[in-house]
């Protein structure tokens, strides 16, 4: 085959042949769930984890999975392309119903597709971002393509030259457009806890495990955006940015303007343990 092979309704097919009906009610509704997995060395970072939390998805929309683990893992094995970082977007939408409505049909089977894409490597030197109102709907922990307040509240940042918005509900930090968030504050990190609010991000997790293992101070907690606004550090991160350091948050530099000392510790720990599972360590 010619070009990137992506997988849909149990086939490989190349990119540009794959096609959907117009009655798929992902098109129509936004009626799906997607997930992200990042690949490092051929080898997917944390795999179960993520099939667990696309399961946890599809129960938040009345779905349940339509392949086993050993399915899903299959072909996701055969979309990886290589050694180089990569991710595999998974898709699962309801499928084609009758008709244009709204209540859900019966008997639909699901249209699952899923490619892989490169990673492409994140800014060191860090970025900047805005805060904005959370205007997203109640059940954010489902991780829903339903994503157009995500879409507008990130195009927000990325007019004024900014790489994320940050989002704010009810006087607190939840997540970003497309990330988790994390705040050094009086040297501890800190993140919002999880909850309906905010995605419940792998990397995230991840993240929380190492600097724990590694003795580093970290809580789960609210955090106010005054709190957050006067931080030490901050950092986002998700499946393809990693542990990004922002180091302006609307228009004011945080902590001295350039990634802090916390995140340079944090982020040597997230790349050690890529070389891990690149040599096949860890998982």
């Amino acid at each position: 085959m010619n070009g990137p092979v992506v997988y849909l309704n149990g086939e490989f097919l190349p990119l540009d042949q794959a096609r959907v009906s117009v009655l798929d009610r992902g098109f129509l509704f936004g009626d799906g769930v997607y997930e992200v997995i990042p690949v490092y060395g051929g080898r997917p970072l944390r795999l179960e984890e993520h099939l667990r939390r696309l399961d946890d998805s599809l129960r938040g929309i009345r779905m349940t999975s339509p392949l086993m683990r050993s399915e899903w893992s299959e072909i996701i094995g055969r979309l990886i392309d290589g050694v180089d970082d990569q991710s595999v977007y998974v898709q699962v939408t309801r499928g084609v119903g009758p008709a244009r409505d709204h209540s859900i049909p019966v008997g639909v089977r699901p249209t699952v597709f899923a490619m892989a894409s490169p990673i492409t490597p994140v800014p060191v030197t860090g970025v900047r971002a805005i805060t904005l109102e959370d205007i997203r709907w109640r059940w954010c922990n489902i991780k829903a393509i339903t994503l157009l307040p995500n879409v507008l509240l990130r195009q927000q940042a990325v007019d004024r030259g900014c790489a994320e918005a940050v989002l704010v509900r009810e006087g607190h930090v939840t997540e970003g457009t497309a990330s988790n968030v994390f705040a050094v504050v009086g040297g501890t990190i800190v993140t919002p806890p999880k909850g309906p609010e905010l995605l419940p991000g792998i990397t995230r997790d991840l993240v929380l495990e190492l600097v724990r293992a590694e003795g580093l101070p970290a809580r789960e907690r609210a955090i106010s955006l005054e709190e957050f606004s006067g931080a030490e550090e901050i950092w986002i991160t998700s499946s393809t940015r990693e542990v990004l350091p922002v180091v302006e948050l609307d228009g004011r530099p945080v902590g001295r303007g350039s990634p802090g000392p916390v995140w340079e510790r944090v982020s040597a720990l997230y790349q050690d343990f890529k070389r891990r599972l690149k040599r096949g360590i860890t998982a």
